[in-house]
């Protein structure tokens, strides 16, 4: 067998992100023995963490590291004690920093119930046959990246786009939805926003002209967030701008019942990625060993997948992470009874020498 040998970028963050990163590290390492890979993991800092050592949420030596690297894998960012900093020193802002430095355009976030789990969910039972969607959304442009400005009586955040910018996440989502059910459904709202017009009319000419084979609809947000409540089984692929896709990609993390069990990507052309938990950073349990860590152990099998090319080891550890599921190997977040971060990462690693 080749000799497989990763580049990785390790970022804990802050609060719950230092506890779910240690996860993954120790997962990581077992998980290359089992397969058959080496790497490297180069830990940099980000965050709040970064604030307090440099000044800054995201240091340069950070970004000189990432883009170095094949993949990054990112704890959790942000948390009270730097609630007091001024804009330009939130821990939050470096996470935007970070997508627009390595120009991670496109986020992946899957959304798929397992059947251990279907009784977490709010929503009943019928409503949640076949849940297996993939939400696409753009990244770094729209409203969070458009001019702000404030004054006492008035604010504005302009939510800007190009041809470009929209094409090539189209791009993203045509070549996943070929590899799923061949199904994408833009989600806007074209009946009253003039970027949306644009999206619309830029994602029928590239799926006409690149992706003939793709089923596509239109769907305004409203809708859209309806629609993922009263039938999720029906969509496939989801595309959408960037504040649309932030907010329904967290309602459809219900579907599963808990923050605590989804992963997300965040990726350039180069395919290098940025791999999270879409949780946040949990303040309140932070210290507590209680964290999930199956969001971000989900996320470093999308990193192996859409970055590395090691289908063999993402699947392997997806394996074991459902198979914990089908034990009840359960964390707080889910079950009263459950187990702390350790003994969840624990379990995962005696699966994968099994």
């Amino acid at each position: 067998m080749e000799n497989r040998h990763y580049r990785i970028v390790g970022l804990p963050g802050d609060c719950i992100g230092p506890e779910v990163y240690a996860s993954a590290a120790q997962v990581l390492e077992v998980l290359a023995d089992a397969q058959g890979f080496s790497y490297e993991l180069d830990e940099q800092l980000i965050g709040g963490a970064a604030v307090d050592a440099t000044g800054l949420p995201l240091p340069r030596a950070t970004i000189e590291a990432c883009q170095a690297a094949d993949a990054a894998l990112l704890g959790a960012v942000g948390g009270p004690q730097w609630d007091g900093l001024p804009a330009e020193q939130r821990p939050e802002l470096g996470l935007l920093q970070i997508r627009s430095a390595l120009n991670l355009f496109c986020n992946l976030r899957p959304v798929m119930l397992h059947p251990s789990l279907q009784h977490f969910s709010p929503l009943k039972p019928d409503r949640l046959v076949n849940v297996d969607l993939m939400i696409v959304r753009e990244l770094t442009s729209g409203s969070y990246f458009g001019k702000k400005w404030r004054n006492e009586n008035e604010a504005e955040d302009v939510c800007r786009y190009t041809r470009e910018e929209i094409e090539r996440v189209t791009r993203a989502a045509g070549r996943i939805a070929l590899q799923r059910d061949r199904r994408l459904t833009l989600v806007d709202k074209a009946n009253v926003l003039e970027t949306s017009r644009l999206w619309r009319a830029v994602v029928r000419e590239v799926v006409d002209a690149e992706f003939p084979q793709l089923d596509l609809e239109f769907l305004y947000v409203d809708a859209a967030a309806m629609h993922l409540l009263t039938r999720p089984g029906d969509f496939d692929v989801m595309l959408t701008e960037n504040m649309f896709g932030d907010i329904l990609s967290d309602e459809a993390s219900m579907l599963c019942g808990s923050l605590g069990l989804l992963p997300s990507a965040s990726i350039n052309e180069e395919r290098f990625g940025l791999y999270e938990p879409i949780h946040g950073s949990a303040p309140d349990i932070a210290g507590k060993g209680i964290a999930n860590p199956y969001a971000m152990l989900l996320s470093m099998a999308m990193m192996l997948r859409h970055s590395l090319d090691d289908e063999d080891a993402a699947d392997a550890l997806e394996t074991c992470v459902y198979g914990c599921w089908e034990d009840g190997v359960l964390t707080r977040d889910l079950d009263p009874d459950g187990l702390g971060t350790q003994e969840i990462t624990d379990a995962v690693c005696e699966r994968l020498v099994r």
